[in-house]
Order: structure tokens, then C-alpha cells, then sequence
């Protein structure tokens, strides 16, 4: 056999197994069962109990949201209080102090993956990317609930930072249902 071939061999056999060692992550997740929470969600509330237990909305009285979870667990969610005021000057570059303290304090948006404990009843959000910068890189455990098409889970009372418990409550759209 020439010695090119032989070398060529050589070669095709630890890129043969690296393809091979490389492609199995990709398979692992072809295999895998989709995430129970899987599709479109409609948030139906948001409340908050407080460190005194009092149980108050959370958002304003009509808060709109969407949570989309891909069949891998990767996630979307965002949350806004529908008495966020309209900057006065038509421009977010120009608002006032107290427009951009509502704005940012009227609203939740984060994306990442979301494991599904089912056994313990928890979530674990790995946050990538938040409105809220300091959750960004953040893991967060949450207890839920899923009943046939309703999600609801609990924000720890170490993510607000006040005691309280925040508590959101989903619903799953069906594939042909539009904005509400």
C-alpha cells in the first residue's frame, strides 16, 4: 500500500470517531422527549404574596405575557403591566425619570432553557439574557404546577429581593389560537 494511503488511513480514523463523539450530543436531543411545557403560553395572572402574606396583583389588574418553550426547553418569557404610561415626549430616548422607573419596573422579560423536574414539582431556569441584568447567568429553581393546559410557579423570594413571592399563572394556546 503507498505510503500516502496508509497515511491517509491514519487520518480518517480519529476524524472518523470525532464525528462520531461530536454528532451524539445531536442525537441525544433528537432522542430526548420533548419538554412537558413545550409551546405558546398566554399569562392569565400575576400576583404577588408579600412578606406579610397578603396575596396582591402583580403588574397592574390586567397584566399581558407570553411564554414560548421549545421541545428542547429552550424559553421566552415576558411580562408587562398594562398601566406602563406612554412616554410624554413620543420618544424612549427622552422620557422622564418616573417614565422609565415604570417602564422598567412594569415589565419581566428573560430567555434561557428550563429543565423540568416532574418527581420534585420544581423548574430550574438557567437565565442567558434579562431585562433585569442581574438575574443574567442566574439558575433559578421554582416550584410548579402544571395542570393539563394551566402553568403556574412560584418566583423565590430571593429573586425579588423584598420577601415577597412572586406567582405567575399560564395557560397553553392551541396552535390556532390568536392574541386575545
Amino acid at each position: 500500500m503507498p505510503l500516502a494511503l496508509q497515511s491517509l488511513r491514519r487520518a480518517a480514523l480519529p476524524l472518523g470517531l470525532l464525528a462520531v463523539v461530536a454528532a451524539r450530543p445531536v442525537a441525544h436531543r433528537l432522542t430526548s422527549p420533548p419538554s412537558p411545557l413545550a409551546g405558546s403560553w398566554v399569562l392569565v395572572a400575576a400576583e404577588r404574596i408579600g412578606a406579610d402574606g397578603v396575596r396582591r396583583s402583580d403588574y397592574g389588574a390586567t397584566p399581558r405575557g407570553r411564554l414560548l418553550v421549545d421541545a428542547q426547553g429552550r424559553y421566552a418569557a415576558q411580562i408587562y403591566s398594562d398601566e406602563r404610561p406612554r412616554f410624554a415626549s413620543g420618544n424612549k430616548a427622552r422620557g422622564t425619570p418616573e417614565e422609565y422607573a415604570a417602564t422598567v419596573i412594569g415589565m419581566s422579560a428573560h430567555y434561557g432553557t428550563c429543565q423540568v423536574d416532574e418527581a420534585g414539582g420544581t423548574l430550574r431556569f438557567r437565565i442567558e439574557q434579562s431585562a433585569y441584568r442581574n438575574w443574567e447567568g442566574t439558575e433559578q429553581v421554582r416550584q410548579y404546577v402544571l395542570r393539563g393546559d394551566t402553568l403556574s410557579y412560584q418566583v423565590p423570594a430571593s429573586a425579588a429581593g423584598d420577601g415577597s413571592i412572586a406567582i405567575s399563572v399560564w395557560r397553553r394556546l392551541e396552535a390556532a389560537e390568536g392574541e386575545e
